[in-house]
């Protein structure tokens, strides 16, 4: 028989998050989202970019990277949250390992220069990838606290938009 005391946890947000519906439907979506960006990017993406202007293919290499990126650093998140999940690890080691992820909001220059000459299935992934984060920043604010990061002045867009207005993308 388990005593009065042995009962009287504190509730953790973030395992009974984890234990969620709702957690395991954005994992599947986060995951399937990776999955999409890495099989476009390797096919249709890769034939696509071969075919942009020069201009248009610095954008659209620029924002390859931003978009892997920002995918990374979520899917970190996701298994980090699955790993709690799944007792794997405990609430407490994954505020630890958290430190070690950036949920901050990359960069885009989304409607920027050359914008419009990316094809259509990369910048709906791009959407796609910052609804995510956006949705995910939320939560992690929710669950642990702090402020929701507010995206930085980042000085190598400026020098994107005047590369890109060089090349006549303005």
């Amino acid at each position: 028989m388990r005593r009065l005391s042995e009962s009287k946890q504190p509730l953790s947000f973030g395992h009974a998050y984890a234990q969620s519906d709702t957690f395991q439907a954005l994992f599947r979506e986060g995951m399937t989202l990776v999955e999409e960006t890495a099989s476009y990017l390797d096919g249709d993406g890769r034939a696509a970019a071969k075919t942009l202007r020069r201009a248009a293919s610095i954008v659209y290499a620029t924002e390859s990277m931003r978009l892997t990126t920002r995918l990374m650093q979520l899917a970190s998140w996701l298994l980090l949250h699955r790993s709690v999940r799944e007792g794997e690890m405990t609430h407490i080691q994954a505020l630890e390992e958290k430190r070690k992820i950036k949920l901050e909001n990359t960069p885009t220059t989304e409607f920027g220069a050359c914008w419009d000459e990316l094809p259509d299935a990369f910048e709906r992934l791009v959407a796609k990838s910052i609804s995510l984060q956006k949705r995910v920043e939320r939560i992690d604010t929710a669950l642990f606290g702090g402020a929701p990061s507010s995206p930085d002045v980042n000085p190598v867009n400026a020098q994107i938009e005047e590369i890109a207005a060089a090349f006549g993308c303005r």
